[in-house]
């Protein structure tokens, strides 16, 4: 059973209708699973103006329903003065929170803590039994959030949140994360490059040429934690045939190698070719072959356990038909 979390409540993050990573993502993610049968609840956002182009059918989900994080949990990433600094910030009202592109509004700090708290009741439901893979869409998104420091559209850590959260509240000693957003997971690296019990993998567009300009090969962890990290730099242009190659060569012997007792995504659909924020060419066929290797390999190493979290993806249409393959496909 494949479990699915989201809410309405993350329209509330206000980053304006022009904004990258604006209310319309979940909007169209909610119009589109609801499209390819995976839900059968009604829209509680409505209908939302946006034509797919065939859509799979896909196996009804279980709804879960996230529950806002108690913020003793970001401490295990962010320490309390950060987490305080971004709750005064939001209360000013909308606004930069950093010195780029990470916009917030009063709402904000909750919808974060929302966030985070779907990806703690996914983990709750894999590590339960309750399910054996959820997907959490939600935003805003977290892999390039510092421990003191918001960028690159996020708050909090929320995926690497959930992997303290696991070891903590669950006991799972070791947990592989694959980040396949187009961009350097580079908050997530931060948290863990010390940590050899975390397997942290990233694919993205090559640094010299995408933001935030981190992941380079030779970033592989340092002290205890040294070889426990793997970037895979892709150059721009690159398509389903060789990033998957680069799945097969690289990231799936890494895995069953480290052999992990859950499997953690961070799943930014942005490297789709219709993406405008970088030049990574794949397509939803390519998500999917992606995800059936990655439940493959979770299958032979972790009896299939695999919590994924929502980061980027930012052309709307692409965003949701993506999300629809990468559910169906997390299936199985």
């Amino acid at each position: 059973m494949l479990g699915f979390c989201t809410s309405p409540r993350f329209v509330e993050h206000d980053t304006g209708a022009d904004h990258p990573e604006r209310a319309d993502r979940i909007r169209a993610i909610f119009a589109a699973v609801r499209a390819a049968g995976l839900v059968g609840s009604p829209n509680p956002l409505g209908e939302f103006p946006l034509e797919f182009d065939v859509l799979p059918a896909g196996r009804p989900v279980l709804e879960i329903e996230p529950q806002i994080a108690d913020p003793m949990w970001l401490a295990t990433v962010h320490p309390p003065a950060y987490v305080e600094s971004v709750r005064k910030r939001c209360a000013q009202g909308k606004g930069l929170l950093d010195e780029e592109d990470t916009m917030v509004c009063p709402a904000s700090f909750e919808i974060a803590l929302l966030s985070v708290g779907a990806a703690l009741t996914c983990a709750d439901a894999v590590a339960t039994g309750q399910v054996r893979r959820a997907f959490a869409a939600v935003r805003p998104p977290g892999h390039h959030a510092l421990a003191e420091r918001a960028m690159g559209f996020c708050l909090f850590a929320n995926v690497a949140i959930a992997a303290r959260y696991l070891q903590v509240r669950h006991r799972v000693e070791r947990i592989a994360i694959v980040d396949f957003d187009v961009h350097h997971g580079n908050g997530t690296q931060a948290c863990f490059e010390s940590d050899p019990n975390v397997l942290f993998v990233s694919l993205h567009q090559d640094p010299r040429t995408c933001y935030p300009g981190s992941g380079y090969e030779w970033e592989i962890g340092v002290q205890a934690g040294r070889g426990f990290t793997l970037n895979v730099p892709l150059p721009p242009g690159t398509g389903d045939v060789e990033y998957l190659q680069a799945m097969r060569q690289r990231v799936i012997p890494a895995l069953d190698d480290f052999h992990p007792e859950m499997l953690l995504l961070s799943a930014g659909f942005d490297a789709h070719r219709n993406d405008p924020l970088a030049d990574l060419r794949l397509t939803e066929e390519g998500f999917a072959q992606i995800t059936d290797l990655l439940v493959e390999s979770a299958q032979q190493n972790c009896d299939g356990k695999i919590l994924s979290v929502l980061e980027g993806g930012y052309h709307l249409k692409a965003l949701a038909q993506s999300v629809v393959r990468h559910m169906i496909a997390m299936q199985g």
